[in-house]
């Protein structure tokens, strides 16, 4: 049984930074692709990061670049997304995804498919 658990999320003052963290269970972690999912409320649920197997590729979404970085330490089963620079329109509720799709096309937009596996979500929100 596949388990995917975040942790991190709370609340932040703009501009402020905080940690994401995703631990997965009962898969081959170091196997596939991760990412970072997010949904604001009234919105669909959007990708913005994945990093691939062995962590020396990544995407970001375009309204993170430069802001969010993607990490992963396979010995751990553990993905993380360090978010700096935080803004109001960050707020979401943040969701781990295992085992996905992610690649760029020839205008370099990134691309995310639905994961496999998702996670509970963890909720961020940046307010002052």
């Amino acid at each position: 049984q596949v388990q995917v658990l975040e942790s991190g999320g709370g609340l932040v003052q703009p501009g402020g930074s905080l940690r994401l963290s995703c631990t997965v269970s009962g898969l081959t972690f170091d196997a596939v692709a991760m990412g970072w999912f997010r949904q604001a409320p009234g919105k669909e649920r959007e990708g913005i990061s994945c990093i691939l197997k062995s962590g020396g590729i990544k995407y970001y979404e375009d309204s993170v670049k430069g802001r969010f970085t993607i990490s992963r330490d396979n010995a751990k089963n553990t993905m993380y997304l360090q978010m700096n620079s935080l803004k109001p329109e960050d707020t979401a509720m943040y969701y781990c995804a295992a085992d996905l799709s992610c690649w760029t096309t020839t205008s370099n937009m990134a691309i995310f498919r639905p994961p496999n596996y998702w996670g509970q979500g963890t909720q961020v929100t940046v307010s002052s």
